[in-house]
């Protein structure tokens, strides 16, 4: 039942950072829902895979190549999500940030129930 919640909680960090970000926009609540489930699906197949491949960069740069590969990732949601469009990398790099943050508020809030 949390997961439901955080689902939501999710969603609507998705639409608060397409209203926060100049260049990322999403249709509405069911685009930002869906939105939720292609991330986790490149969360959990894709990037593991790039961050293994990209290790020995992430290791030189100290773990900021990271914030790169998560902007790649939003860029990829982006082109396969209907209603959901990143227009650039900057945009996607200030997105994954923001969504990061929020996705870590939206975690804490629900290992309190």
């Amino acid at each position: 039942m949390f997961w439901i919640l955080r689902w939501i909680l999710f969603a609507l960090a998705v639409m608060f950072t397409a209203w926060l970000i100049p260049g990322i926009s999403v249709d509405g609540f069911w685009s930002a829902l869906w939105v939720c489930v292609i991330l986790g699906i490149i969360n959990v197949f894709i990037k593991p895979l790039i961050y293994l491949i990209s290790l020995p960069i992430n290791i030189l740069t100290l773990g900021l190549f990271g914030f790169v590969i998560n902007a790649l990732l939003l860029l990829l949601a982006g082109h396969i999500t209907p209603g959901f469009a990143v227009d650039g990398f900057w945009s996607a790099l200030l997105g994954s940030i923001v969504l990061s943050i929020l996705g870590v508020a939206v975690n804490q809030i629900g290992d309190k129930k």
